[in-house]
């Protein structure tokens, strides 16, 4: 009895500790809420990576002397950094528009509850906790529901690091005037999750999963089919567990996250099943109306051309990029329809349209171009100016 009182104790002292955690967190976010207040009036600037840098060495250093290791004191901090910086994007960008965060959002994924879209969709809206998500069955349907109003935005995967470009959301984009107002970086850990926690993998005879999930697991599919297993595509990552699940089947299993694994209660038969261990997901959020957004956030602008049957204009339309110290981060080609042997790009670049000179690039761009449409200019995620601060050493 008395070693169960002892374990209560340090329960409810552990209770504490995380309600203090958690009061210090709520006013270091208050804290966060000035600072920005006080940017939105003057040009200082958003993110001093240096100061970042600074604090993380001292914050190491302290939890050293607490017993803290580096690398959990580094991870936890960049995780609080990270936070931080996306509320002052929120909140200078309801600065610039009052209207922003008067009523509530809808937000549309591709999938099921559990996607790696509906994720990457609840950390990048993170700031709007009036904001509601609703999964649609395809990325056309989920694109129409933004063009008619029934959805305010939407998450669109537009490339993966194993199986590369996800050529369907380019042609929606060139079908639908839509525009991209963010972009998020989802981590995509594939499980392997089946009806029961002892099947054997010998066992399994089919493996479900949306056709992105299944090209970035052939290897373990590979060895799968060696036993008479064949993957079969699924419209979901998450639903294909859904599937699993309804039809009781000990031999079928799907692919998808550990997330949609718990949300139905299905175990995991083995975990990181890509070929690549670090494997993500670029998503793009899609809106009616561009936005704009303070000139001191590191953005990405998106364009979508076509080049005039001339010797070089494609080279020369790039060089303008270059000439204008313009940082290009993708170019991409999709077929034209109707038109055989003709193509259409897609091109990312940094750079911010709130920048004079970024206007001015883009005016020389359209003159070397034809059918030259801004998808978007939106605070980016993958550029150096974006990715988490390492403690100085």
């Amino acid at each position: 009895m008395t070693e169960r009182l002892d374990l209560q104790e340090l329960r409810r002292r552990l209770d504490a500790v995380d309600r203090r955690l958690l009061e210090d967190l709520a006013e270091r976010r208050s804290l966060v809420a000035e600072v920005a207040a006080y940017k939105s009036s003057g040009d200082t600037v958003l993110r001093d990576r240096s100061r970042e840098e600074s604090l993380l060495q001292r914050l190491v250093d302290l939890g050293k002397g607490l017993g803290l290791e580096p690398y959990f004191v580094t991870r936890v901090f960049q995780e609080i950094l990270d936070h931080s910086l996306r509320l002052q994007h929120e909140l200078l960008a309801r600065a610039a528009d009052p209207a922003r965060g008067t009523r509530p959002l809808v937000v549309g994924f591709q999938g099921g509850e559990g996607a790696f879209s509906h994720l990457a969709s609840k950390r990048f809206f993170a700031m709007r906790g009036d904001a509601t998500f609703k999964g649609w069955p395809t990325f056309r349907a989920m694109l129409e529901a933004v063009r008619d109003g029934d959805l305010d935005y939407a998450l669109l995967p537009i490339e993966n690091t194993t199986a590369g470009s996800i050529n369907e959301s380019y042609d929606l984009l060139a079908e639908m005037d839509l525009h991209l107002v963010g972009e998020e970086i989802q981590e995509v850990e594939l499980c392997l999750i089946g009806l029961e926690a002892d099947t054997p993998l010998a066992k399994l005879r089919r493996v479900l999963s949306h056709p992105v999930a299944l090209a970035q697991c052939r290897n373990i599919l590979a060895d799968l089919a060696g036993h008479g297993c064949e993957a079969q595509v699924f419209i979901d990552t998450a639903l294909s567990v859904a599937k699993v699940k309804a039809d009781g089947d000990p031999t079928q299993a799907a692919i998808a996250s550990a997330e949609a694994a718990r949300i139905h209660g299905l175990p995991i038969l083995r975990r990181a099943v890509q070929d690549q261990k670090g494997n993500f997901t670029r998503m793009v959020v899609v809106a009616r109306e561009p936005e704009i957004f303070d000139a001191r956030i590191p953005c990405k602008t998106s364009v979508m051309f076509s080049t005039r049957h001339a010797k070089g204009a494609l080279a020369r339309s790039i060089a303008i990029l270059a000439e204008n110290e313009l940082n290009l981060t993708k170019l991409e080609s999709r077929p034209r329809p109707n038109a055989a042997w003709e193509y259409r790009f897609y091109l990312d670049f940094e750079g911010n349209l709130a920048d004079p000179a970024v206007r001015a690039a883009l005016g020389a761009f359209a003159a070397e171009t034809s059918d030259l449409r801004v998808l978007g200019s939106y605070p980016a995620r993958t550029v150096d100016a974006a990715k988490a601060a390492e403690p100085r050493t």
